[in-house]
């Protein structure tokens, strides 16, 4: 699909347009400048034509700032990658030293660029100021208002005439949706860039460095993927900035929409109470996990060190117990790999469906081999049990009274049911009704 990206100096309204334009609120907006760090993309379409939509962080062409420097990398890279760039100029601040140099920075890559002024929020006569943008030498300047809309249909045509000749499109499977979680400065970022092999984002030691949920899709022998690194979570009590409290809330929302989650934890510090806290959003969620333990290569270890620590984890989540334990170093690369097999294997296992029949013949067996529990002489009676949907496998019992379905009874079944289909990988909802009762 062709390439757009939005680039322009710090807030002149980049996130805002893009927001608006891939009709949804992916991006953090803040009248803060420096808000965006790293590359987001989101699918579009304009015209029938499918085109994916890059917001980057604001450009400064001389800052020193290394957080600054990091930003001018990553939209140095998306400028490489796009067919056509929309810069994006502010009609309150006129032409400014940066937008020159942003510019001529953007001649120089001979790429395709639409020159698009924003903040034109007032309706009629176009501004007199509009003109000025004509001498940056990037063609008709188009007046936008990223806040109500105005103009974008007109700045999307202009893109459109730019896009390069049409191909045809190749079917591509279906992508696994893996979310990284995790406190803050745990490797989140550090293990992204390294399965994906390049500096997708921003590495800090300072804590709060990523800030969006950030998406990259990956093809390798193991499948397709889409990975997403998201904002480091804190306590509530912890979280002060209105920038964070958004950041925080798109990582939760990135659970959501995942198909299995990375929770990260920090071999040095262990589980935290926090990391319990995170682990339960997933595990509410019904999402498959896998449990990386990052900074290996910083511990001193001998060979009782990882059963040790593996214990501990399983002892501190033990509400997770399905989900397998991975010890990785995002710093070196060690055992990275290996969680595409964990990935791929918690997957199926969350999709899995087992037919009425097969449930029932190990519900027969189970009971055969350990009878229902009585209560003053009334024994519990399970009629049939099926299943309900997947994505976590969602298992349903119909019995004569489930006020004698003790939870011990319960676990029971449940584990006869992983045993026999061989369920390790994903957490399972049980569900009890009675014969008659409505959903």
């Amino acid at each position: 699909m062709p390439i757009i990206a939005i680039v322009g100096r710090p807030n002149v309204g980049k996130s805002m347009l893009f927001n608006k334009l891939a009709g949804r609120r992916l991006s953090i907006v803040e009248d803060t400048p420096g808000v965006t760090r790293d590359r987001l993309y989101a699918p579009c379409e304009w015209c029938g034509r499918p085109f994916t939509l890059i917001d980057t962080g604001g450009l400064e062409p001389t800052a020193n700032d290394d957080m600054l420097r990091f930003m001018r990398a990553q939209t140095t890279i998306a400028i490489e990658n796009a067919d056509v760039i929309l810069m994006i100029c502010d009609v309150r601040t006129g032409v400014t030293a940066a937008d020159r140099d942003i510019a001529n920075l953007l001649k120089r890559s001979r790429k395709e660029v639409v020159l698009c002024v924003n903040k034109c929020d007032s309706v009629g006569s176009l501004p007199a100021e509009l003109y000025e943008f004509y001498e940056l030498g990037l063609g008709d300047p188009y007046p936008v208002s990223s806040l109500h809309g105005h103009g974008t249909g007109d700045l999307l045509d202009a893109c459109f005439e730019r896009f390069p000749p049409e191909e045809a499109a190749q079917e591509q499977s279906e992508p696994v949706r893996v979310t990284i979680l995790g406190k803050p400065n745990v490797g989140k970022s550090s293990l992204l860039n390294k399965l994906l092999g390049q500096e997708r984002v921003i590495v800090s030691d300072v804590a709060g460095t990523t800030r969006d949920a950030v998406d990259e899709r990956l093809d390798n022998e193991h499948g397709s993927f889409i990975f997403t690194d998201t904002a480091g979570i804190r306590r509530k009590s912890k979280v002060e900035e209105s920038i964070e409290h958004y950041s925080v809330l798109r990582a939760v929302m990135s659970i959501e929409r995942s198909d299995v989650c990375l929770l990260m934890l920090d071999a040095r510090e262990g589980v935290t109470e926090q990391d319990t806290k995170i682990a339960g959003l997933a595990n509410e969620a019904g999402k498959p996990s896998v449990i990386v333990v990052n900074k290996w290569d910083a511990v001193e270890k001998d060979d009782k060190t990882m059963g040790a620590l593996t214990r501990d984890i399983r002892q501190d989540l033990l509400f997770m117990s399905y989900a397998p334990v991975e010890f990785v170093s995002a710093l070196t690369g060690s055992r990275v790999t290996r969680l595409f097999e964990h990935i791929g294997h918690v997957y199926t296992q969350n999709r899995i469906r087992i037919s009425t029949g097969q449930l029932n013949d190990v519900l027969a067996d189970a009971v055969t081999k350990t009878q229902p529990p009585t209560d003053k002489g009334r024994r519990l009676k399970i009629y049939y049990m099926t299943q309900a949907s997947t994505q976590p496998p969602h298992f349903v019992a119909f019995c004569n009274d489930k006020r004698l379905f003790h939870f011990s009874y319960k676990n029971y079944i449940v584990n006869q049911i992983k045993q026999t289909f061989g369920l390790d990988g994903t957490p399972i909802r049980f569900t009890i009704r009675e014969r008659g009762e409505k959903d």
